[in-house]
Order: C-alpha cells, then sequence, then structure tokens
C-alpha cells in the first residue's frame, strides 16, 4: 500500500532543495558596502541588498510551497475503493 502521491512528493522535496540551495547561496553574497562611498556606488549598493532580500523571500516562498505540497502529498493516496464508486439505486 502507498502512503504517499508520489508525484506530489518528490515535486515538494525538489522545491525544498531548491529553495534551500538557493537561501544559502544568497546568504554567501550579500553585498557589503565600504567606507568613502560615492553617491552612484551606495545607490547600486542599496538596490543590490533589496535584490537579495527579494531573492531571499522568494526562495523561502519556493520552500514553503515544496513542505505543503509535501504535507498534501500524504494526505492524496489512493484508495483501493476510489475507483469502484457504485451509485445507490433510487427508490421507486
Amino acid at each position: 500500500m502507498v502512503l504517499v502521491d508520489k508525484r506530489l512528493f518528490i515535486g515538494g522535496i525538489a522545491m525544498i532543495i531548491i529553495g534551500v540551495i538557493l537561501v544559502v547561496n544568497i546568504s554567501e553574497t550579500m553585498p557589503v558596502g565600504q567606507s568613502g562611498m560615492t553617491e552612484e556606488e551606495a545607490i547600486d549598493l542599496m538596490i543590490a541588498q533589496q535584490e537579495s532580500q527579494d531573492l531571499n523571500t522568494l526562495s523561502g516562498i519556493l520552500i514553503g510551497i515544496g513542505f505543503l505540497l509535501v504535507l498534501i502529498s500524504f494526505g492524496t493516496r489512493r484508495r483501493k475503493d476510489s475507483a469502484k464508486k457504485e451509485e445507490k439505486k433510487k427508490a421507486e
């Protein structure tokens, strides 16, 4: 007997793995400012920091959706009797 829906489970695990990889890569490459930066460099730094924060948020969302897919896969297992539904005859 299968306890999980394999397609949803594998898809969820893949999304979690990709999200974790993105979080690790983004956190290692966080842009850092220096003293004596020009105004243009400061603006570029703020834009790079905002992009990094946005990607971190998106990867967190990806991990969350993957986790939900894994949880859903446990609830959508197929039962043996699901294909054999019989209609009840109406009493005449």
